[in-house]
């Protein structure tokens, strides 16, 4: 595996993407085979004010607060990939399948947490049109923006509650909509002189947790994707002493409603991102909009619950330095996602935000030792009746991850 921070993190999240992200290669005949991982864990301390709102708050009572300290696994959860690449009649062939056992649980005679089964695909193709890939893998919008935050290494947010969950949040729902991990039909492109694109068809997600649009209205109205997501993407990188990428990305689903309510509506969103590195010194800025699609989980409080579309927006600044000779790199970034209210709705406009300050030293050439702060902020504006609401969490991690 590369022994670069960027490239062991995309190799544990993209395993088999490719050859130079290698772990422990096994020659099988006529399959070069190769497992990789990713084993980390952090102490956390999360102190959480306000009105309570699950991960963020880490449980707090309303009005008052709550210190919550976890053992848990951070926005990575710990990783076993096992991948494999062969040529055969002119084709390049490969799979790859990974399990994520879950690290983190606050529950006595929960044998460890939960588990998950983030990847299982194959791809067949040739270097001179490309590569076609069937099976699940991380969803293709906002895919760059979660490879490119600096917390992929870290915590981030939601440390204080882990009841039921694998990982932390990192950045997801402040600064990026998580681009999850999907059934897809997807076509990459040759890289032409650093330019590439993808394009796919993903297993489409239900749109739920819809707010109440009146004083006793319809709570939590489930609307179904009833067809296929189309997602594509689109980037230029370069290198050189300036070296960067640029990248845009979208993603467009129909959505029909269990009900008359609403009828059938389509989400959607675009974004744009990119990263320059130049004498150890990093700066990202990335973008996103949409409508119907949430802020924080793809199709999560996209609608009202008369099916009206909610806009969101956001993006994150991020800027790290990493010292010549001694490798350790540290970061600061600030993002933010918002979600606009209907007309109907009496939730008002909705505001996360999360500053981060870390630190990523390389004990080894795999091993990685960690430190962050994150202050984190999610406030509901008052609409109609209903009173404003405003949290804050506060959080503290300590810890190491191991690349293989």
């Amino acid at each position: 595996m590369n022994n670069t921070i960027k490239l062991a993190v995309a190799a544990a999240l993209l395993a088999a993407a490719s050859s130079a992200n290698a772990g422990i290669i096994i020659p099988a005949g006529d399959w070069t085979l190769d497992i990789g991982g990713v084993v980390n864990m952090y102490y956390t301390s999360t102190r959480a004010t306000g009105t309570p709102s699950g991960d963020l708050t880490a449980g707090a009572n309303a009005g008052g607060s709550r210190t919550a300290s976890n053992i848990t696994t951070g926005l990575l959860p710990n990783y076993i990939t096992f991948s494999g690449k062969t040529r055969q009649n002119d084709l390049d062939v490969g799979f790859t399948i990974s399990m994520q056992p879950g690290g983190s649980t606050v529950n006595a005679l929960s044998g460890g947490g939960s588990n998950e089964n983030r990847q299982q695909f194959l791809t067949f193709g040739d270097a001179s049109w490309g590569s076609i890939k069937l099976g699940k893998d991380l969803g293709i919008f906002a895919s760059d923006a979660i490879l490119s935050d600096m917390t992929l290494l870290g915590v981030g947010s939601g440390a204080g509650t882990l009841v039921g969950n694998t990982t932390t949040l990192g950045r997801i729902g402040t600064g990026y909509i998580y681009a999850d991990w999907k059934n897809q039909i997807a076509y990459s492109s040759p890289n032409w002189s650093g330019f590439s694109f993808t394009a796919g068809v993903t297993q489409g997600w239900n749109a739920v947790n819809t707010a109440p649009a009146i004083t006793g209205g319809a709570t939590n109205l489930q609307r179904g994707g009833s067809e296929p997501a189309f997602e594509g993407k689109a980037s230029y990188a370069w290198t050189g002493d300036v070296a960067g990428k640029v990248w845009v990305s979208g993603i467009t689903q129909k959505v029909q409603a269990f009900t008359t309510i609403g009828g059938d509506s389509r989400g959607e969103a675009v974004d744009i991102g990119a990263n320059v590195n130049v004498a150890g010194f990093g700066l990202t800025g990335y973008y996103f909009t949409g409508r119907g699609i949430g802020n924080q989980y793809q199709f999560s409080g996209a609608f009202d619950a008369l099916g009206q579309k909610r806009d969101s927006d956001g993006g994150y600044v991020q800027a790290t330095y990493t010292i010549p000779g001694v490798g350790t790199k540290v970061g600061a970034s600030w993002g933010t996602s918002n979600l606009d209210s209907t007309a109907n709705d009496t939730m008002g406009n909705a505001k996360n935000e999360m500053w981060t300050i870390g630190v990523y030293h390389p004990l080894t050439k795999h091993l990685n030792l960690v430190a962050e702060y994150s202050d984190a902020k999610d406030k509901v504006d008052a609409k109609g009746a209903i009173a404003a609401t405003e949290s804050q969490a506060k959080t503290v991690a300590l810890g190491a991850i191991l690349f293989f």
